[in-house]
């Protein structure tokens, strides 16, 4: 299995091999309702209508069969997979394949030069030991500060730190961190050397994001929107060791999702000779049903509180593996997923216990602020990390636009560190993060012009009548 997840993860992670100028075939005359644009559409209505002031709380859906489902052995990023393998990705997958396809037919040579060639070690490197220096620094001058201004001091400059953080790290992952024309890099391989980055580079951290990255980030790529996969009850029963879709953990606090909930846990019988209880239960759906339609400050809070006390949960578990070595959460899962996440846990809880000593609690409180409010209203990159995956309407096509990206102007992608070009990530995983915003200069045909989205715009309508995850409801039409 872990084999396996090796390569699942060099596949993704591998630059494509460029398009020679023969091969690229010239079709710029196509019409522009070919190119669905990743934008957050303010104006197409609704697909279904709800009255204002209705609860969320959903029944289990049934599952219908828009999405194909993934099946092991097969390669869904290759640039021409089989059949086969093509079944593999889920419909919104499919679709920034489709998506890619016709990028690289009208751009390929621009476009192929960036995956094999682009990497952002130059300045992920630097800002990388910049945001993590800062966030220990800060930490520790929390200790002697009134909560009140460690607050102020997360909000920022903590939070875009921390987001810095993900997001170099989460382009460590997908391979387009490190120098890619050199097989080993600081005399290490670079496949050593980003296990070593994803590890230690997650550090300080108050929960941290090195248990997505490993487990869960690279099958949202393959699985995102899927309805069979991408459920709570298949993340949290799975005997897999990676997550279907890691996204969910996230997702299902504010949006709709199809299936059943989890995690289920055992309770012993009170009485004696009794039979164990089955409970399921999920901080986040709890929460997302209180949302009501229309009303988009109620919303926000009920997100806000539940996805909060989550990430205190996460805190605890940490320390909970650490002393255990087993993550309950996830009974399933092979042991060697526990291996890992014990040792993960008890490393970060080693570098927390350090902090607590030499500067106090209000050291932790800081990074767990650092690393929760840049997700919440109304927080200006709550704005991108609540929208990516939605279910937007292509106003010119009608059709289910299953990723959006959030384009405010260069300070705010320089806030982001490029977390907001997020559709343009998913056309092209190996495009390093510096260089998102040149592919959508490349290929205007795919991407909204201007930058001028309004980001509490966006917050009140996400927070208003929340839609599907990633057109789970209705799919995405692939022709």
């Amino acid at each position: 299995m872990v084999q396996l997840a090796h390569v699942v993860a060099l596949a993704i992670a591998a630059p494509l091999t460029a398009l020679s100028p023969s091969s690229i075939r010239l079709v710029r005359d196509r019409p522009l309702t070919s190119f669905p644009l990743c934008a957050h559409d303010f104006d197409a209505h609704k697909r279904t209508t709800r009255p204002a002031g209705r609860s969320l709380a959903l029944r289990s859906v049934s599952i219908s069969g828009e999405f194909p489902s993934i099946s092991s052995g097969s390669d869904p990023t290759a640039e021409n997979p089989p059949a086969a393998a093509q079944s593999a990705l889920s419909g919104p997958a499919q679709w920034h394949r489709n998506r890619r396809r016709r990028m690289l037919d009208l751009y390929g040579e621009e476009i192929s030069a960036l995956e094999r060639d682009a990497s952002s070690q130059r300045v992920a490197v630097p800002l990388l030991a910049l945001a993590n220096a800062s966030l220990l620094a800060m930490s520790i001058w929390s200790g002697s500060l009134h909560p009140v201004r460690v607050l102020a001091l997360a909000a920022f400059p903590g939070s875009m730190f921390s987001l810095w953080q993900l997001q170099i790290l989460h382009d460590c992952l997908h391979g387009s961190m490190l120098d890619k024309s050199k097989k080993r890099v600081w005399g290490m391989s670079k496949r050593r050397l980003q296990d070593a980055l994803l590890f230690w580079g997650s550090m300080p951290s108050a929960f941290g994001y090195f248990l997505y990255l490993r487990y869960g980030h690279l099958t949202h790529h393959t699985s995102v929107g899927d309805a069979t996969k991408a459920t709570l009850a298949k993340l949290f029963d799975s005997d897999q060791k990676n997550f279907e879709d890691g996204d969910i953990l996230f997702v299902a606090h504010r949006m709709r999702l199809k299936g059943e909930i989890g995690p289920k846990f055992k309770l012993p019988s009170l009485g004696k000779g009794g039979e164990e209880k089955e409970v399921k239960m999920s901080i986040s759906k709890s929460g997302f049903n209180l949302w009501r339609v229309g009303r988009p400050i109620r919303n926000a809070l009920a997100f806000s509180v539940s996805f909060l006390f989550e990430r205190v949960m996460l805190v605890v578990n940490d320390l909970v593996v650490a002393l255990t070595g087993r993550n309950y959460f996830f009974p399933n899962k092979p042991q060697s997923f526990h291996d890992e996440c014990a040792v993960y846990c008890r490393c970060a809880v080693a570098v927390r216990a350090a902090l607590w000593a030499l500067a106090g609690w209000k050291s932790l409180l800081f990074l767990y602020l650092s690393e929760t409010l840049w997700s919440i209203p109304p927080h200006p990159a709550c704005a991108m990390f609540v929208t990516n995956h939605g279910s937007g309407t292509d106003q010119l096509t009608g059709k289910c636009v299953p990723s959006s990206s959030t384009y405010a102007g260069k300070w705010y992608s320089f806030f982001t560190l490029g977390t907001n070009y997020h559709c343009e990530h998913h056309d092209f995983p190996t495009i390093p993060l510096h260089k998102l915003g040149k592919l959508r200069n490349i290929a205007p045909d795919f991407y909204p012009k201007g930058s001028k989205d309004n980001v509490f715009r966006i917050m009140k309508k996400a927070f208003s009548d929340p839609d599907f995850y990633a057109c789970m409801d209705v799919g995405v039409n692939l022709g």
